[in-house]
Order: C-alpha cells, then structure tokens, then sequence
C-alpha cells in the first residue's frame, strides 16, 4: 500500500520509473483529483529534461507547475536516487502565484519589489487567506549560476515579514548541468519563486548538526564572483585547509569536505560554507559567496539523526495536526549519513516525519545562502 499523503488540503506522488512518460503519467494518477491547483516536483537530472518537460506541461493542462533537478530525492517513503517525487496542492487550502527569474546578474530591488507586489496580487485574486501571517515563499535556484546570495537579498528585503526558504537544484553530483523549471520548460541561469498563500497552519525552519572546533581559517585571497578562495591564513588555500583538518593534500574530495565542514560565525550561530572542489592551482571553489577578510571556522558534524529528529518534531508539535514537511536537505549531509553508514536510518526518520523534498546544492533561508543545512516548511492542517 502507498504511503503517500492525500489529505483535502494536499497530496504527495513519485515515481521511479524511468521512462519519462510512464513517470509522468504515475505523478498524474496520484495527484489528480478535482481541487488540484499547484503541482511541485523534483527530479533526477537522468531524466530526459527536454522530454519530461512537455510531457509535464500536457498531462497538468492548467494547473501551475514548478520544480527542478536535484542531487537526490526525498519521497514519502525517504530517500531515493534517479526518480521524481511531487506534492499538489488544494486551490480551496492553497493560493499559489509564482514566476521565472531569468538574468539573475541583473536582478535588483525594484525588481524583487515588483514581482512580490504582482504574486501577492495574484493570491489575494484567490480569497484563500490574508497575505500577512498566511504565506511563504519559496525559492529554487540552478545550483551552479553562483547567483544566490545577491537574488536572496533583494527577494528578502522585498518580502518583509513574509518567511522564505528553498533551495539550489543539482545534477546527481555531476556539477556540470542543474536546471529549474516553470510552466512547461527547464532553464538554466535561472531561479524560480513561489509564493504560497494558506489558510493552514505552517512552520517554516532551519537547522543543522555541525559543531564548531578551534581551528580558524581568515580568507586573505578571494575571487568572490567565482567563489573561489586562494588562500586561507596568506598560504595556498588547499594546502592549509588539509592542514587544519588533518588531512592529505591528494585525499581532499567530497568525503572529506562533508566530515569537516567550515563556517562562518553571525552572533552566536554558525552558517556552513561548504567546499565544492579543489582547482590545480590549490585554490577552493565553495558552494557559497566567500569574501576577502572573513573568519571561517573548522566544524565537525554532531548527531545528524539525533539533531534532525529534534528539530523536526519540534515544528511538528507548533501544529495541530502535521501533515507533512516540505524539506531542502543539504547532499553533503546524505554523504556523510553514508559514509557513516547511517543512510536507511536517516532515511526512515524522514518517512516517519512525512518529509517530502530534495538533496540539494545549497540551502536558502530568509535570505541567506547556506550548505550542509536542513531548511523546510511544516504544513498542519487548515487553522
């Protein structure tokens, strides 16, 4: 028996097949019924894009559909690899408006304000809730346009009190391809927004296990429009990066930027920048903006399943009755539950919490562009 959710106010799908038009058709079947309003998916970047696409577009004739490429599945039975996982959406619970962000470069202000007075004027049309304390918005971005940071800082001052959070779609860990999509299309170098107006009971959230260690790392070399560090405490970034974590030169790769993360410190909370790759000249490349004079500090991971369950419960009780949780979950944290061996208990955790999502390239919360962080939406139902 399925254990997708299928409430009034919502409903969750996947498929793992691989032929784009029996995935399509099994999303359509679970999702399909009369109050079907927004459709959110996401999929591997095995998949055919220019195929799915359409596809995508003919069997959802009229409802809004918005998704991207992931760096692996969250479905309502946990974690998977190479299939699609979805959620619709109920017009009578959900009033949602939403819109592709194309030359993120150019991007400012007057834009962001422009857009959020257009999706808030969309959702009022739908006399669901107030805009005030009834919605959120969510963000997905090509997780390799190194865009972020500037686009969240204008949608944030645009959205005010509205919370926001999403996160950076991948490629399965290739690095070369990640896409988003909007209305019957995947784009590259391009972010989508959407704004979910609700008249249920939601939680949006962030967090993460890492704990700080004393080792410290001043950027005094940074190509920050690369995101490229060239060097940390003025010797070749690389080299004192495997020095402070104790770690071979040639052994650098992904295993190891997972186990000993950097950070750096905002007040009292740590905000991970997570290392994508080492470069021949001994420079980092990060998945996140890195600036010329900025602290970093070594971290090493905590209780990640211990951690996770904790915060996710405690969105959970903040509702009358949870029904499930939209989550943006960092892949560096899938890696390390591997590496640990902890990945089918980890992915238990999240079909027990109703966790619906993706892994991805980069976590965005009010704001902010972070890594190696859990950041979602718990929705309960109508308030």
């Amino acid at each position: 028996m399925s254990e997708n959710i299928c409430q009034p106010e919502l409903r969750t799908a996947f498929s793992t097949e691989r032929d784009e038009q029996q995935a399509v058709d099994q999303l359509y079947q679970q999702l399909n019924w009369p109050g079907l309003h927004f459709v959110l998916f996401f999929c591997s970047a095995e998949y055919q894009l220019d195929i799915l696409a359409p596809m995508l577009q003919q069997r959802f004739q009229g409802v809004l559909v918005a998704g991207c490429t992931t760096a692996g599945e969250i479905t309502a039975m946990g974690y998977d690899q190479g299939s699609i996982s979805a959620m619709g959406f109920s017009g009578d619970a959900f009033a949602v408006s939403g819109q592709l962000i194309e030359q993120l470069d150019q991007f400012n202000f007057h834009d962001a304000q422009n857009l959020i007075e257009q999706l808030s004027e969309q959702c009022l049309m739908q006399q669901v809730a107030p805009i005030k304390d009834h919605s959120f918005a969510l963000t997905l971005f090509d997780g390799l346009s190194t865009q972020e940071e500037q686009v969240l800082v204008t949608i944030d001052s645009a959205l005010g009190s509205i919370p926001h959070f999403g996160g950076s779609a991948g490629d399965d860990i290739c690095l070369s391809n990640t896409h988003v999509y909007f209305d019957g299309a995947f784009y590259t170098d391009a972010a989508v927004i959407i704004l979910v107006n609700t008249c249920c009971e939601f939680q949006v959230f962030s967090g993460h296990h890492m704990e700080s260690r004393d080792s410290k790392l001043v950027v005094t070399e940074a190509d920050s429009e690369q995101r490229r560090v060239l060097e940390l405490n003025a010797e070749p970034a690389a080299i004192e990066y495997a020095r402070v974590a104790g770690v071979p030169l040639e052994q650098l790769n992904h295993e190891v930027f997972a186990l000993n993360p950097i950070a750096v410190r905002i007040g009292n909370e740590y905000f991970v920048r997570s290392i994508q790759s080492v470069n021949e000249d001994l420079s980092l490349t990060f998945y996140c903006a890195v600036e010329n004079g900025i602290v970093l500090t070594l971290m090493q991971p905590g209780e990640l399943m211990s951690t996770l369950d904790q915060q996710l419960s405690q969105q959970e009780q903040c509702l009358k009755e949870h029904l499930v949780t939209l989550g943006c979950d960092c892949f560096l944290r899938r890696l390390e539950a591997k590496i640990r061996g902890k990945l089918k208990p980890l992915s238990e955790l999240l079909r027990q919490h109703r966790v619906v999502g993706f892994n991805t390239y980069g976590e965005q919360i009010d704001g902010m562009h972070v890594n190696q962080t859990f950041t979602g939406v718990a929705i309960g139902r109508k308030a």
